[in-house]
């Protein structure tokens, strides 16, 4: 049964069905039916308990395999309800003994793909690599199985937010993701291609970036490379890109996976000399230098939304990179830059300022009219001599705007509207400023040449729009770099949601005021004498601009009390400071990384002037290499301080760490609660710093006891 809907087969009917169509629950096909996922792993296990020979794989039972095979009772092909043979069964319940009777009856079952859409194209080679099952993978390699050709393409291993693992397709990288040394060494000396691409582009380098266990992708990460012989002219591994142009070691900057950063960049040093605690290093910038690359290492890092990736900043040679280009080229152009713009709006100021006017001709009918100035036409504005400095100044105006229009369009065909005006980092809403700005002014030279009347509108918006662009140039000053993002949230963010509810409240608030003055006098109280003009008023009161209005020489309505009232409670107590409680929460947040933002800022407008500034004028940082036989790569020269203290304290507490431990165990269960005492015994000494060694080694082991942090000894 249901809910009747009138006219069930005209349009409201098919509307409605469509509307309970998309309310379902979204389903997967699988085999003859839709089933959900759950629905479709529950029918797995009864196909399984179903057919014998299913479960005798499922259970490892040699016998009944070797009876149901020869006595041809069922087909050795048959497959569950995802597809999968009895092979991929014995495979992922790591049965090798009934994985080997099932290829020595039927050896063909080695090659047999599963064929649901959900795991289509896995092998039994995929899950006895992923399972880390080295005998079986030794045996089915040994049956023939295909290493290069299987792909695993169901939806099961396709990347998504909402999986809880990405492997790729191949067989190698499902055995390098777990990290599983002798399966990749095997598949490798069996043929496996470690270049091989899967359906996004992605190698098993790029595969590995994704991975949450770090130490084991970079352990794999190395091994592989270890293998690549680069031989017919070919890329190195780690140089080749998937299908958006993004290398293994951009995509670790873009996930901010800073270990695997920092594992990348050990391989591009070259350490030069060492002097006691300084050694001097030379870093290979290939990927990291933003100069003349069509995607910039850089602006990748600050156009992804993941704060983590903002961390590579810090990390040397980039942080060193990036401070070379600012403070040598990045601020002298900015701060001329910002300078420049300022004369610019104070040049179209004075032009809108001192716009043709003329004295009005015709008489006043209306009282409310305060008009005594009008347009001048096309013919009557460019006269005298003050008019044609006048048109100086509108003449770089419009070259101006035309310029900004110039300059920016290329960049949003490049990079698409929404990442570049959506980027907060990269002054996307600025962007959207500036680009309206030019547009206004535009608009106001068509009107100033067809002498239409109302260039007053466009100019006020580009006035206003031109002075507040000036706050985009307070980025290049750390003091003030993060309040423009702070702005930038509050306005986009807080500001945005609190209009929605401000709306509500003034319409109803507005329509009841209006209601109660519509039967009074307008002349006594002529605040809400019309629907727009109460509308207004009530926005004033809401914002607190105007106190209530009142009249009393008469007598005012007894509702409009109790809806002020009301009114006031709402608006002045309620709505305003849940405001200053949202802007409150985005000052804090933003406040918090207000360190990373300004150094995101900063790599943002580097490259930004990187790009658009000819060569001459921003010439390549670094050393290049050809000079000194170092080949066409450009170099980085950094010194780094090694702190050897830092090293005996680790070897010291290496040695005694074992020990420590045990001592510390038994100390810490045998230990009465402490007590305060500032006494200068032996004793106290003694145990003061028994207590302080605990506890550095603990610090060191990442362990940490409050108890004993709160303790005050006298030594």
């Amino acid at each position: 049964m249901g809910v009747p809907v009138p006219g069930e087969n005209g349009l409201l009917g098919s509307l409605w069905k469509r509307l309970g169509c998309r309310m379902r629950p979204q389903q997967h096909p699988a085999g003859d039916g839709r089933r959900s996922i759950d629905e479709m792993h529950l029918l797995q296990q009864k196909r399984i308990q179903e057919y014998p020979l299913l479960l005798a794989a499922k259970e490892n039972n040699v016998q009944a395999i070797r009876k149901l095979t020869m006595d041809g009772s069922c087909d050795i092909f048959q497959r569950g309800a995802v597809g999968e043979t009895a092979l991929h069964i014995a495979a992922l319940y790591d049965n090798l003994n009934a994985a080997e009777v099932l290829l020595e009856v039927a050896p063909e079952l080695v090659n047999e793909k599963m064929t649901s859409e959900l795991y289509e194209g896995q092998t039994a080679l995929h899950i006895a690599a992923v399972n880390q099952n080295v005998n079986l993978v030794k045996c089915l390699l040994k049956k023939g199985a295909h290493i290069c050709t299987p792909r695993a393409t169901g939806l099961f291993f396709r990347r998504n937010t909402q999986r809880l693992f990405y492997f790729g397709e191949h067989v190698l990288s499902f055995a390098a993701c777990t990290g599983s040394e002798e399966i990749v060494r095997l598949l490798i000396e069996n043929g496996a291609d470690i270049r091989a691409q899967d359906s996004l582009g992605n190698t098993v380098l790029h595969i590995l970036v994704l991975q949450p266990n770090r130490a084991i992708a970079c352990q794999m990460y190395s091994l592989l490379l270890s293998y690549d012989k680069q031989e017919g002219g070919l890329k190195p591994l780690d140089s080749i890109p998937n299908h958006e142009g993004i290398t293994p070691f951009k995509l670790a900057g873009i996930e901010g996976n800073t270990v695997m950063f920092q594992h990348f960049m050990q391989k591009r040093k070259h350490i030069l000399w060492s002097f006691g605690p300084i050694n001097t290093i030379l870093y290979d910038l290939t990927e990291i230098d933003s100069w003349g690359e069509d995607e910039p290492f850089l602006e990748l890092i600050v156009s992804t939304k993941k704060r983590e990736a903002r961390r590579v900043l810090d990390i040397t040679p980039v942080k060193e990179l990036v401070n070379l280009k600012w403070n040598t080229y990045g601020r002298p152009y900015f701060c001329f830059l910002a300078l420049f713009y300022i004369l610019y709006m104070i040049c179209f100021t004075m032009c809108c300022v001192y716009r043709p006017l003329k004295d009005r001709p015709d008489n006043q009918t209306d009282p409310r009219d305060i008009t005594i100035f009008i347009q001048k036409t096309l013919q009557e504005s460019y006269v005298t001599y003050e008019d044609q400095l006048r048109l100086v100044g509108e003449l770089i105006t419009v070259i101006g705007a035309l310029v900004i229009l110039l300059l920016e369009i290329p960049d949003i065909v490049r990079v698409g509207a929404t990442k570049y005006f959506g980027q907060t980092i990269q002054g996307g809403p600025f962007h959207i400023i500036v680009i309206t700005y030019a547009c206004m002014i535009l608009v106001i030279l068509v009107m100033r040449l067809t002498s239409t009347y109302g260039e007053v509108v466009p100019m006020s918006f580009a006035l206003v729009l031109g002075w507040c662009n000036v706050m985009y140039f307070a980025r290049g000053f750390q003091m003030l770099g993060p309040f423009t993002i702070m702005i930038q949230k509050m306005i986009f963010g807080d500001l945005i949601r609190f209009c929605g509810l401000m709306a509500v409240v003034l319409l109803g608030f507005a329509s009841a005021f209006y209601i109660i003055f519509q039967t009074e006098d307008p002349t006594s109280l002529g605040q809400f004498y019309s629907y727009p003009m109460s509308l207004f008023t009530t926005f004033e009161l809401f914002l607190t601009i105007i106190d209530g209005p009142a009249n009393y020489d008469v007598d005012l309505p007894f509702m409009y009390s109790v809806v002020y009232f009301a009114f006031a409670i709402i608006a002045a107590l309620l709505m305003l400071n849940l405001l200053i409680a949202m802007m409150g929460d985005t000052h804090w947040r933003v406040a918090n990384e207000r360190d990373e933002l300004w150094r995101a800022q900063v790599v943002a407008t580097t490259v930004m002037l990187e790009r658009k500034l000819p060569r001459c004028l921003w010439p390549r940082s670094g050393i290049c290499g050809h000079d000194y036989g170092l080949g066409n790569k450009w170099f980085l020269r950094v010194d780094e301080r090694v702190d050897s203290n830092k090293h005996k304290v680790l070897r010291y507490a290496e040695a005694f760490k074992s020990q420590d431990k045990e001592q510390l165990d038994r100390h810490l269960k045998k230990e009465p609660s402490p007590s305060v005492s500032r006494s200068t015994s032996g004793n106290s000494f003694h145990r003061g710093w028994q207590i302080l060694r605990h506890s550095t080694f603990r610090r060191m082991h990442g362990e940490v006891n409050p108890a004993l942090e709160e303790k005050v000894y006298h030594v």
